[in-house]
Protein backbone atom coordinates (compact mmCIF):
# COMPACT_ATOMS: atom_id res chain seq x y z
CA UNK A 1 0.00 0.00 0.00
CA UNK A 2 3.46 2.35 0.00
CA UNK A 3 1.56 3.89 -3.59
CA UNK A 4 -0.68 5.92 -1.51
CA UNK A 5 2.20 8.15 -0.46
CA UNK A 6 4.31 9.08 -3.38
CA UNK A 7 8.53 8.58 -3.87
CA UNK A 8 9.13 12.35 -3.18
CA UNK A 9 7.10 12.43 0.05
CA UNK A 10 8.46 8.73 0.85
CA UNK A 11 12.20 10.05 0.62
CA UNK A 12 11.53 13.53 2.33
CA UNK A 13 10.49 11.64 5.13
CA UNK A 14 12.51 8.65 5.64
CA UNK A 15 15.62 12.17 5.21
CA UNK A 16 13.55 13.56 7.92
CA UNK A 17 13.32 11.09 10.27
CA UNK A 18 17.12 10.42 9.70
CA UNK A 19 18.24 14.05 10.62
CA UNK A 20 15.76 14.02 13.82
CA UNK A 21 17.58 15.50 17.02
CA UNK A 22 15.18 14.21 19.79
CA UNK A 23 13.92 10.50 19.32
CA UNK A 24 11.78 8.74 21.59
CA UNK A 25 11.76 5.42 21.28
CA UNK A 26 9.11 2.50 22.57
CA UNK A 27 10.06 -0.66 23.28
CA UNK A 28 6.94 -3.04 23.91
CA UNK A 29 6.98 -6.45 26.30
CA UNK A 30 8.01 -8.99 23.77
CA UNK A 31 10.53 -7.12 22.75
CA UNK A 32 12.52 -7.49 26.03
CA UNK A 33 11.52 -10.91 27.62
CA UNK A 34 11.42 -14.50 26.46
CA UNK A 35 8.40 -16.76 25.62
CA UNK A 36 8.63 -17.41 29.77
CA UNK A 37 8.12 -13.91 30.60
CA UNK A 38 11.44 -13.91 32.25
CA UNK A 39 13.21 -10.83 30.95
CA UNK A 40 15.51 -11.84 27.62
CA UNK A 41 19.45 -9.96 28.16
CA UNK A 42 20.16 -10.57 24.95
CA UNK A 43 17.10 -8.35 23.70
CA UNK A 44 17.51 -5.77 26.28
CA UNK A 45 21.23 -5.44 25.31
CA UNK A 46 20.42 -5.42 21.58
CA UNK A 47 18.06 -2.64 22.40
CA UNK A 48 20.61 -0.28 24.62
CA UNK A 49 22.81 -1.21 21.24
CA UNK A 50 20.38 0.00 18.90
CA UNK A 51 19.76 3.46 20.84
CA UNK A 52 23.72 3.63 21.29
CA UNK A 53 23.94 3.93 17.09
CA UNK A 54 21.63 7.34 18.26
CA UNK A 55 23.19 8.62 20.57
CA UNK A 56 26.76 8.27 19.38
CA UNK A 57 25.68 10.86 16.35
CA UNK A 58 24.77 13.50 18.99
CA UNK A 59 20.92 12.45 19.12
CA UNK A 60 19.23 13.07 22.22
CA UNK A 61 16.88 9.92 23.12
CA UNK A 62 14.34 8.99 25.66
CA UNK A 63 13.47 5.59 25.95
CA UNK A 64 9.76 4.47 27.06
CA UNK A 65 9.54 1.11 28.14
CA UNK A 66 7.18 -1.56 28.76
CA UNK A 67 7.91 -5.04 30.21
CA UNK A 68 7.86 -4.42 34.22
CA UNK A 69 4.85 -6.92 34.53
CA UNK A 70 6.23 -9.22 32.26
CA UNK A 71 9.84 -9.14 34.07
CA UNK A 72 7.88 -9.16 37.51
CA UNK A 73 5.99 -13.03 36.26
CA UNK A 74 9.41 -14.52 35.45
CA UNK A 75 11.10 -13.08 38.90
CA UNK A 76 8.28 -14.25 41.29
CA UNK A 77 7.39 -17.69 38.98
CA UNK A 78 5.40 -18.39 35.65
CA UNK A 79 2.13 -19.71 37.50
CA UNK A 80 1.77 -16.47 39.41
CA UNK A 81 -1.98 -15.48 39.07
CA UNK A 82 -2.08 -12.11 37.27
CA UNK A 83 -6.02 -11.74 37.26
CA UNK A 84 -6.93 -9.15 39.90
CA UNK A 85 -5.65 -5.28 39.28
CA UNK A 86 -3.38 -5.98 42.79
CA UNK A 87 -1.84 -8.90 41.35
CA UNK A 88 -0.38 -7.32 38.09
CA UNK A 89 0.56 -3.74 40.15
CA UNK A 90 2.48 -5.85 42.52
CA UNK A 91 4.48 -7.40 40.14
CA UNK A 92 5.04 -4.42 38.26
CA UNK A 93 6.92 -3.81 41.50
CA UNK A 94 9.26 -6.60 41.07
CA UNK A 95 9.77 -6.41 37.39
CA UNK A 96 10.38 -2.89 37.45
CA UNK A 97 13.47 -2.60 39.82
CA UNK A 98 14.43 -5.82 37.99
CA UNK A 99 14.20 -3.70 34.63
CA UNK A 100 16.04 -0.36 36.07
CA UNK A 101 19.11 -2.74 37.25
CA UNK A 102 19.46 -4.78 33.94
CA UNK A 103 19.47 -1.25 32.30
CA UNK A 104 21.79 0.62 34.45
CA UNK A 105 24.45 -2.30 33.71
CA UNK A 106 23.96 -2.61 29.70
CA UNK A 107 24.07 1.29 29.36
CA UNK A 108 27.12 1.34 31.67
CA UNK A 109 29.25 -0.55 28.90
CA UNK A 110 28.99 2.50 26.99
CA UNK A 111 29.58 4.83 29.99
CA UNK A 112 25.94 5.84 29.99
CA UNK A 113 23.83 6.94 32.99
CA UNK A 114 19.80 6.59 33.40
CA UNK A 115 17.03 7.32 35.12
CA UNK A 116 13.99 6.08 35.97
CA UNK A 117 10.67 8.11 35.75
CA UNK A 118 7.03 7.03 36.30
CA UNK A 119 4.03 8.14 35.38
CA UNK A 120 0.24 8.38 34.97
CA UNK A 121 -2.19 9.53 33.58
CA UNK A 122 -2.66 12.50 35.99
CA UNK A 123 0.82 13.62 34.80
CA UNK A 124 -0.28 13.92 31.00
CA UNK A 125 -3.47 15.51 31.81
CA UNK A 126 -2.71 18.12 34.58
CA UNK A 127 -0.46 21.22 32.94
CA UNK A 128 1.40 21.89 35.82
CA UNK A 129 2.52 18.14 36.45
CA UNK A 130 3.16 17.64 33.12
CA UNK A 131 5.01 20.81 33.04
CA UNK A 132 7.31 19.25 36.05
CA UNK A 133 7.77 16.19 34.33
CA UNK A 134 8.93 17.88 31.12
CA UNK A 135 11.48 20.20 33.06
CA UNK A 136 12.99 16.70 34.42
CA UNK A 137 13.29 15.47 31.07
CA UNK A 138 14.81 18.49 29.61
CA UNK A 139 17.64 18.57 32.70
CA UNK A 140 18.41 15.26 32.46
CA UNK A 141 18.81 15.31 28.92
CA UNK A 142 21.17 18.37 29.09
CA UNK A 143 22.49 16.23 31.59
CA UNK A 144 23.46 13.99 28.81
CA UNK A 145 21.17 11.34 30.80
CA UNK A 146 18.87 8.45 29.34
CA UNK A 147 15.02 9.28 30.50
CA UNK A 148 13.25 5.99 30.82
CA UNK A 149 10.04 6.41 31.01
CA UNK A 150 7.08 3.25 32.10
CA UNK A 151 3.33 4.13 33.59
CA UNK A 152 3.65 3.83 37.29
CA UNK A 153 1.37 0.44 37.48
CA UNK A 154 1.66 0.45 41.09
CA UNK A 155 -0.49 2.60 41.87
CA UNK A 156 -2.55 3.46 38.81
CA UNK A 157 -5.79 2.12 38.82
CA UNK A 158 -8.23 0.60 36.42
CA UNK A 159 -10.02 3.84 36.03
CA UNK A 160 -6.98 5.95 35.75
CA UNK A 161 -4.34 3.89 34.02
CA UNK A 162 -3.24 4.87 30.43
CA UNK A 163 -3.27 0.96 29.29
CA UNK A 164 -0.88 0.99 26.91
CA UNK A 165 2.61 2.54 26.73
CA UNK A 166 2.13 2.93 23.19
CA UNK A 167 -0.06 5.91 23.90
CA UNK A 168 2.46 7.33 26.40
CA UNK A 169 4.89 7.36 24.19
CA UNK A 170 2.86 9.73 21.64
CA UNK A 171 1.46 11.82 23.84
CA UNK A 172 5.33 12.53 24.70
CA UNK A 173 6.57 12.76 21.83
CA UNK A 174 4.13 15.98 21.23
CA UNK A 175 4.45 17.22 24.56
CA UNK A 176 8.08 17.43 25.09
CA UNK A 177 8.32 18.12 20.72
CA UNK A 178 11.02 15.23 19.93
CA UNK A 179 11.54 15.14 16.35
CA UNK A 180 10.92 11.52 15.86
CA UNK A 181 8.12 8.55 17.39
CA UNK A 182 9.75 4.90 17.03
CA UNK A 183 8.08 2.23 18.22
CA UNK A 184 9.34 -1.25 18.22
CA UNK A 185 7.91 -3.84 18.44
CA UNK A 186 8.00 -8.19 17.53
CA UNK A 187 7.06 -7.46 13.91
CA UNK A 188 8.82 -5.62 11.15
CA UNK A 189 5.96 -2.97 10.98
CA UNK A 190 2.28 -2.64 9.97
CA UNK A 191 1.16 -5.65 7.43
CA UNK A 192 -1.96 -5.96 5.41
CA UNK A 193 -2.95 -9.20 7.45
CA UNK A 194 -1.44 -10.24 10.74
CA UNK A 195 2.03 -11.90 9.53
CA UNK A 196 1.86 -14.11 12.46
CA UNK A 197 -0.97 -16.34 10.85
CA UNK A 198 -1.02 -15.10 7.47
CA UNK A 199 2.38 -16.14 5.27
CA UNK A 200 0.99 -13.89 2.64
CA UNK A 201 0.75 -10.58 4.59
CA UNK A 202 2.76 -7.90 3.29
CA UNK A 203 4.83 -4.92 5.10
CA UNK A 204 3.26 -1.61 4.57
CA UNK A 205 6.12 0.79 3.83
CA UNK A 206 4.51 4.10 4.75
CA UNK A 207 1.08 5.17 5.66
CA UNK A 208 -0.55 8.66 4.68
CA UNK A 209 -3.65 9.47 3.00
CA UNK A 210 -4.08 5.32 3.13
CA UNK A 211 -4.32 5.64 6.96
CA UNK A 212 -7.97 5.32 6.98
CA UNK A 213 -7.38 2.22 4.61
CA UNK A 214 -4.55 0.61 7.13
CA UNK A 215 -6.88 1.36 10.53
CA UNK A 216 -9.71 -0.94 8.66
CA UNK A 217 -6.94 -3.61 8.01
CA UNK A 218 -5.18 -3.76 11.76
CA UNK A 219 -9.07 -3.84 12.98
CA UNK A 220 -9.82 -6.98 10.96
CA UNK A 221 -6.66 -8.35 11.46
CA UNK A 222 -5.95 -8.00 15.27
CA UNK A 223 -6.04 -10.67 17.60
CA UNK A 224 -5.15 -11.52 21.33
CA UNK A 225 -1.96 -11.91 20.05
CA UNK A 226 -1.33 -8.84 17.62
CA UNK A 227 -4.26 -6.32 18.97
CA UNK A 228 -1.30 -4.19 20.04
CA UNK A 229 -0.89 -3.01 16.47
CA UNK A 230 -3.78 -0.76 16.76
CA UNK A 231 -2.42 1.66 19.78
CA UNK A 232 0.37 1.38 18.00
CA UNK A 233 -1.06 2.65 14.77
CA UNK A 234 -2.97 5.39 16.85
CA UNK A 235 -0.03 6.27 18.55
CA UNK A 236 2.22 6.51 15.56
CA UNK A 237 -0.98 8.38 13.68
CA UNK A 238 -1.43 10.89 16.69
CA UNK A 239 2.45 12.02 16.44
CA UNK A 240 1.87 12.43 12.56
CA UNK A 241 -0.74 14.63 13.26
CA UNK A 242 1.66 17.23 14.89
CA UNK A 243 3.77 16.44 12.56
CA UNK A 244 6.10 14.27 13.89
CA UNK A 245 7.58 11.37 11.87
CA UNK A 246 6.87 7.72 13.30
CA UNK A 247 7.87 4.62 12.51
CA UNK A 248 6.60 1.38 13.81
CA UNK A 249 9.33 -1.09 13.37
CA UNK A 250 10.62 -4.75 14.49
CA UNK A 251 12.93 -4.99 17.34
CA UNK A 252 14.69 -7.44 16.21
CA UNK A 253 15.86 -6.26 13.28
CA UNK A 254 19.76 -5.91 12.79
CA UNK A 255 20.57 -2.08 13.24
CA UNK A 256 16.85 -1.05 13.14
CA UNK A 257 17.53 2.46 14.75
CA UNK A 258 20.68 3.00 12.67
CA UNK A 259 19.44 2.62 9.55
CA UNK A 260 16.24 4.63 10.42
CA UNK A 261 18.84 7.15 10.80
CA UNK A 262 20.62 6.45 7.75
CA UNK A 263 17.37 7.05 5.76
CA UNK A 264 16.71 3.86 5.22
CA UNK A 265 13.77 1.60 4.24
CA UNK A 266 12.93 -0.21 7.71
CA UNK A 267 9.55 -0.88 9.05
CA UNK A 268 6.14 1.49 8.40
CA UNK A 269 6.78 5.08 8.46
CA UNK A 270 3.92 7.46 9.10
CA UNK A 271 4.15 10.93 6.88
CA UNK A 272 3.46 14.07 9.13
CA UNK A 273 0.42 15.29 8.19
CA UNK A 274 0.52 19.38 8.98
CA UNK A 275 4.37 19.12 8.31
CA UNK A 276 3.81 19.63 5.08
CA UNK A 277 4.74 16.83 3.68
CA UNK A 278 0.74 15.18 3.40
CA UNK A 279 -1.39 18.25 4.05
Amino acid sequence: MSEAVDTETLAATRQLAAEADRVIVKAGTNSLTDDDSNLDDAKLDKLVDDIEALLSRGKEVLLVSSGAVGAGIGRVGNGTDTETVEESQALSTVGQSHLMRRYTESFERYDRKVAQILITEHDLDNPERFTNFRNTVETLLEWGIVPIINENDAIATEELRIGDNDMISASIAIGVEVDLLVTLTDVGGVYTGNPKEDPDAERIEAVGRNYADVEDIVTASSTDSFGGIQTKVRGARDAAEHGIPAIIAGSAEPRVLEKVADAESVGTIFVPINGGLDD
